[in-house]
């Protein structure tokens, strides 16, 4: 064990494991849950209170999952496997339109109201179908991920079906995320269904293609960066998208990585993951205040997007997994002191110590900018994994 685990283990093992057990799960068990209509509200202010009934289709299979991963992975309580079926049997029945495609958000009755250009929503739905199944082992779930993941691949792998943002002829640029989606949806799934074959590949195989691609077209050592944007060979546009840096994401995208070497022992891709870690961990943390900018650009010029110098409650759930896991996987005192780093302010900032949960979007200085605890993105998804998995992996650091 190295000295910081020495020192800090059984706090931070009380700290994930508390948080999530008797804060966040109850907080959203008892405010968020629709016990009459199914599925999850999420827009929630401080103390729970709704203040919104449309739902975050995005939720309905983010929720899904974490209740049935709690259920699957620490213990069968009745209580979170029924939340788990309420979001899932209302994501199915409710949310999808003729073509199968999900929507974004729906009334409480799930009738819809936004249809977005991407899929992500699929990738949620995928991921809680199959944490369902693993739960229940009934094979309608597995059927279920399985097309889910299916139509998301579709749609992504085959052009014609999401309109581009830009005219192709005169810029042409894919995105990082579509690619962490591939990555961290195959890898969940694998978890909850085996290997099993999707579009001609194993989930593997699609994990592996994806990180590839990252590795090749969107990490530039020469510049220590990892972009969000390029063109389609990995060309840098010098223009606001193309130079748009999302420290907490790319952290995201690292710590999926080191979770596949680590599973794999592939040690290229371990240095992967590790210098994607550390060079948006020298693009993103402020030197100044502390936490994690949410935008920075490639080359320091301006940033058009205006919050660019909040601290978002996400990413900084990615930097606290990244950074453990770093140190868990290479020992090296350095992700020990980002861990600590990320950690302590996180915690000292972001928790509310009145009424439960987290806050979801602080100043530069750390301070809360609303009461919100949730909205159509913050609900239970990346505070509940961090927790997880944190506490998880300390247990199984001895």
């Amino acid at each position: 064990m190295t000295p910081y685990l020495a020192q800090r283990r059984d706090e931070l093992i009380r700290t994930y494991r508390d948080g999530l057990l008797q804060d966040v799960i109850p907080f959203w068990l008892k405010h968020g849950l629709d016990r009459k209509r199914g599925g999850i509200h999420t827009a929630l202010g401080r103390r729970g209170e709704l203040l919104d009934s449309d739902k975050s289709v995005w939720f309905q299979g983010r929720a899904a999952w974490t209740f049935a991963n709690l259920y699957n992975t620490v213990e069968p309580r009745p209580e979170w496997l029924e939340a788990a079926l309420s979001c899932a049997d209302f994501l199915h029945d409710r949310c999808a339109d003729l073509t199968g495609k999900l929507h974004f958000t729906v009334t409480a009755e799930g009738d819809p109201l936004r249809m977005r250009r991407y899929v992500f929503s699929e990738c949620f739905a995928a991921i809680a179908y199959g944490a369902v199944h693993h739960a229940t082992g009934q094979a309608k779930w597995k059927e279920r991920a399985v097309a889910a993941f299916d139509l998301f691949l579709k749609f992504n792998r085959e052009p014609g079906h999401i309109p581009p943002k830009t005219s192709p002829e005169t810029r042409p640029m894919k995105g990082l995320s579509p690619l962490m989606m591939t990555l961290v949806t195959a890898q969940d799934l694998r978890e909850d269904l085996g290997d099993v074959v999707v579009r001609g590949r194993t989930l593997t195989q699609w994990a592996a293609a994806a990180i590839a691609e990252i590795g090749r077209d969107f990490v530039k050592p020469d510049l220590r960066a990892v972009l969000e944007t390029v063109g389609p060979s990995g060309e840098i546009y010098d223009h606001f998208d193309g130079r748009l840096l999302n420290p907490g994401h790319a952290i995201e995208a690292a710590w999926f990585i080191l979770r596949e070497a680590r599973r794999s022992g592939d040690e290229a891709m371990k240095r992967l993951g590790l210098d994607m870690l550390d060079y948006m961990w020298e693009r993103g943390w402020d030197r100044e205040h502390g936490g994690i900018l949410y935008f920075t650009d490639l080359y320091g010029k301006p940033i058009q997007e205006y919050w660019h110098f909040m601290k978002f409650w996400w990413p900084h759930n990615e930097a606290i997994i990244a950074t453990l896991l770093a140190h868990l996987m290479t020992g090296d005192a350095k992700y020990a002191e980002m861990h600590r780093q990320v950690h302590d302010w996180s915690y000292a900032h972001f928790p509310d110590k009145e009424h439960g949960e987290w806050y979801g979007y602080l100043d530069r200085q750390g301070r809360p900018t609303t009461e919100l605890k949730g909205n159509m993105w913050k609900g239970p998804f990346h505070m509940p994994r961090q927790k997880l998995l944190c506490w998880q992996m300390l247990e199984g650091a001895r």
